[in-house]
């Protein structure tokens, strides 16, 4: 008989007592590798492990993830939280559940039969006796290794599980005491960094006697083109290292492509060519043939609040706290860059003000640590400059994705060729031997930045990343073009590659619906298997009050976009209403989720709106700017972002799905809300407009076509 297999994160981290603990009388304390990004995963962690321990949601604290106490589970990415960590967490608890149990069993003479477990107390049906976990804990030895034999509950046994809870991370965000930006120590100071004005500037003098005397100065740190200033106020920092700037003489390169050009200039640069999927079957010809390119520039992360950290050295011991999304690679990181063992460096998780993908957390907390190097047993507080964080944040990728296909002579999809064209997407720490922390590339300039990489497709890739249709063709080619040029930096943006992919593939499935003269709802429905899919495309389409052949007026119209993220994630489909005027308003989207179990429908509906919402955005405004020297969206003026006033009203249709595996959400959202509106101003205005964002210049220039 083979052994049970553990959910990866409880494979590579089987120990229970890593996970759960009972610390004092009527608590309960649970660790997890995954951090609060505001996505609330926090609160379903805490509600998976109420209803599998048995005990009141009020009794359990979460700790934020601290390299001395928590689970080594990577980094909180790819909407995987709930569908592996939560897998994890659920076997932990059911495991130690019985361990309790078997405990009480031998402690009350009882068999286990005859137990019930309310809140914590364990009782015997026939008596009077009873006991509690935590009369049973110092019995019970949790440092031993998970074995899978114990089988978590089943979806009619869950009581907390897929019923709405108040948000454990609120309260802290209300009181202005939620954030890495709110942390405070005694004796602490306050760094600022000076970045150099471009990518490949090198320092070439620097007058810092004045400021080293300027009121409040503790430190100036110059290591080649790394600058810095350490101050006792914020203030005094940031006047200190305006003050360097004026000083500062730097050599420029004029080196970055056309910024209107990137996609010619990605079409022109050598790649990695992969053939992602490729099969051919005989199939009626003679339909028609249509050939499409679909591109988006580059996208900032556009935090609302910039990058942050506190570092301290102190006692033999390095201490970080950071809202970054992969706290334990950040250690290996930091660790690398400054030739210290692991051992002697602790990071702690605490949150920022919002980001779904690799944006400035791990630099800023390199940048807190060497700056603290410098007053050593102060701890330091750094936080970026907005101007940093556009200009040195990793961009999500620019793309281009060329489409072909042709029908049969019944309106059938007969072949399909897709090729992308991108840089890989993932400059993580820790994911190459190159030091992939900003800093440490200014300090020594020998040092070549990390080159980007993409995850294997079966977890999801990168700039391929949902580039294989979800759809059933009889015959199909699929490449992905991974060019190596990257004039900017670069990472991981929330959904990575299936932004533009499954606006490509959507769009493109809605041109093929109309030259077949199929109503794009139908055509979907004639190409999908699998049942679940199609009832996520109808729920939305009746939601919305889909009617069939619908036309727009000139000004409104209605679109839908569809996927299954990464082909294996959650299903989402998504119809959107446009208004195009002096530019496209999304007045109304509506959505079905299917993410398999639900485990906190608030929390499901929230990601999901801001997963529209963000690509309301990206679809409409977004785009970084450049000249040949320098990124030239360095402020809210020049990098717009969609208003409260502009976001769409989101209704939602939750397909809860108990007896399934819970599946992410808020990444699936993406590709099909941009695809959803560009069908939209298609089917609105009689003319499409394949080039992300979808601003007026563009749809002028679409309707003089």
């Amino acid at each position: 008989m083979n052994a049970p297999v553990l959910p990866g994160p409880l494979a590579s981290n089987p120990s229970l007592d890593r996970w759960v603990a009972f610390p004092a009388p009527g608590k309960v304390t649970i660790n997890t590798g995954r951090v609060e990004l505001g996505q609330g995963v926090l609160t379903a962690m805490v509600q998976i492990a109420a209803d599998e321990l048995d005990v009141n949601y009020s009794r359990i604290r979460m700790v934020a993830v601290d390299t001395l106490l928590s689970p080594d589970e990577g980094s909180t990415t790819g909407s995987r939280s709930i569908e592996e960590g939560g897998s994890a967490l659920r076997q932990v608890c059911a495991e130690v559940r019985d361990l309790l149990l078997q405990t009480a069993a031998r402690k009350l003479n009882a068999g286990l039969e005859s137990l019930t477990v309310k809140d914590g107390t364990i009782r015997v049906r026939a008596g009077p006796h009873s006991t509690t976990y935590w009369q049973l804990a110092a019995e019970v030895d949790l440092a031993r290794e998970a074995n899978g034999q114990v089988s978590p509950k089943q979806a009619g046994e869950l009581g907390l599980v897929g019923k709405a809870v108040p948000r454990l991370d609120i309260p802290g965000k209300l009181t202005g005491a939620a954030y890495v930006h709110d942390l405070e120590f005694p004796g602490m100071l306050h760094g600022r960094v000076l970045r150099p004005p471009s990518y490949r500037a090198t320092l070439k003098s620097l007058d810092a006697a004045a400021v080293r005397a300027m009121p409040g100065v503790e430190a100036v740190v110059r290591e080649g083109s790394f600058v810095g200033v350490v101050a006792a106020r914020e203030e005094q920092a940031i006047k200190a290292m305006q003050a360097l700037a004026r000083s500062a003489v730097w050599d420029e390169q004029a080196d970055l492509p056309d910024v209107d050009a990137i996609p010619d200039f990605l079409l022109a640069q050598p790649a990695e060519d992969e053939i992602l999927r490729e099969k051919s079957f005989a199939s009626a010809a003679g339909g028609k043939a249509l050939v499409s390119t679909f591109t988006r520039p580059y996208l900032a992360h556009a935090s609302i609040g910039p990058s942050c950290a506190v570092a301290w050295w102190h006692d033999s011991r390095l201490e970080v706290w950071s809202h970054s999304q992969a706290i334990f690679p950040l250690r290996a990181e930091l660790a690398k860059i400054l030739h210290i063992d692991v051992s002697g460096i602790v990071v702690r998780h605490a949150e920022g003000a919002g980001c779904y993908g690799h944006n400035g957390a791990d630099d800023a907390a390199l940048d807190a640590v060497l700056l603290a190097r410098a007053v050593e047993g102060r701890p330091v507080r750094l936080q970026w400059m907005r101007e940093d964080e556009f200009g040195w944040e990793p961009f999500g990728p620019a793309m281009v994705v060329k489409m072909e296909g042709t029908l049969d002579r019944n309106g059938r999809v007969a072949s399909w060729h897709e090729q992308v064209w991108s840089n890989r997407h993932i400059t993580r720490p820790g994911r190459h031997p190159n030091p992939g922390l900003l800093a440490a590339w200014h300090i020594d300039p020998e040092i070549e930045p990390s080159p980007a990489i993409d995850m294997p497709l079966a977890m999801g890739g990168g700039s391929q990343r949902n580039a294989l249709p979800y759809y059933d063709f009889p015959n199909e080619r699929v490449v992905n073009h991974a060019v190596r040029a990257m004039p900017l930096r670069v990472s991981t943006l929330r959904a990575l590659g299936a932004h533009l992919n499954v606006f490509a593939i959507e769009s493109f499935m809605d041109e093929l619906a109309e030259a077949a003269g199929i109503d794009p709802v139908e055509f979907r429905l004639l190409h999908l298997k699998d049942e679940r899919a199609c009832a996520v495309i109808k729920a939305t389409a009746a939601k919305a009050h889909w009617k069939p052949g619908m036309k727009g007026d000139g000004t409104r119209g209605m679109g839908i976009g569809f996927a299954r993220y990464k082909n294996m994630g959650n299903y989402v489909a998504v119809i959107a209403e446009v208004i195009v005027e002096q530019c496209v308003r999304v007045p109304r989207v509506v959505t079905a989720v299917d993410c398999g179990r639900v485990v906190n429908p608030d929390g499901v509906i929230n990601q999901a709106e801001g997963g529209i919402v963000q690509a309301t955005s990206w679809t409409l405004k977004e785009q970084v700017r450049f000249d040949r020297t320098r990124i030239t969206s360095r402020t809210w003026e020049d990098y717009p972002v969609i208003t409260f006033s502009e976001a769409p009203k989101i209704e939602t249709v939750l397909i809860d799905r108990p007896e399934e595996p819970s599946l992410g959400v808020g990444e699936g959202m993406v590709g099909p809300t941009a695809a959803a509106i560009g069908n939209a101003v298609f089917n609105a205005l009689g003319v499409r407009v394949r080039d992300l964002p979808l601003t007026r210049e563009r749809i002028m220039a679409a309707l003089h076509e």
